[in-house]
């Protein structure tokens, strides 16, 4: 007689404001896993790409009200009743309110174009940030896996991942650069936690 390994699949939520190619990585990445799946998307933005990956994906996923997300604990009760496990930002650019980083402590993570502690910050995201790894010179960067805490790009680091600013590269160029590097590590680093 064969026994039959009970397992369930951990839940993934992810929140995107853009396009939400890190989302779709990481979607791809769990596709056929017996560990996790990706389970909710979440946005800020109407307009926002990852809506359509989710439609494509057939993921649930819910617009954010921003009164509903700064007071009270409406999507701590979402997350719960989706029964979250890990909850990844993939390019949300509001900070998460004090009663979800708390409801999910040590459940929560972000990923950022740059070397942590340097260029991070409010406001700090997209060109803001190669523009300033540009303009002070700087001969890496990077990105940076880390928790979620109650400050901006402030949380425990799990992964920094370096790439070369070479001479006459723009914004543009160092853009690639880093989402290559976050397209390859993302996926990767959430299967770590998860396992």
């Amino acid at each position: 007689m064969q026994l039959i390994k009970q397992t369930s699949l951990k839940n993934i939520a992810i929140f995107a404001s853009g396009a939400g190619t890190n989302a779709q990585k990481i979607i791809d990445h769990f596709r056929n896993s017996a560990l996790a799946k990706v389970s909710l998307i979440v946005s800020n933005k109407a307009e926002a790409g990852i809506f359509k990956i989710a439609e494509k994906e057939q993921i649930p996923a819910v617009l954010i009200d921003k009164e509903q997300f700064f007071r009270g604990d409406t999507y701590v009760k979402l997350l719960q009743d989706h029964h979250i496990d890990l909850v990844v930002l993939a390019g949300f650019l509001w900070k998460v309110p004090a009663n979800l980083v708390q409801a999910f402590e040590g459940r929560i993570i972000n990923i950022h174009p740059a070397l942590l502690p340097k260029y991070g910050g409010k406001g700090m995201y997209g060109h803001f940030v190669h523009e300033a790894v540009l303009a002070a010179g700087d001969t890496e960067s990077g990105i940076t896996i880390h928790f979620v805490n109650e400050k901006y790009d402030d949380g425990g680091v799990i992964l920094q991942e370096r790439c070369a600013v070479l001479p006459g590269d723009t914004a543009d160029v160092l853009a690639k650069k880093i989402q290559a590097l976050e397209h390859h590590w993302f996926p990767l680093i959430v299967e770590r936690l998860l396992s």
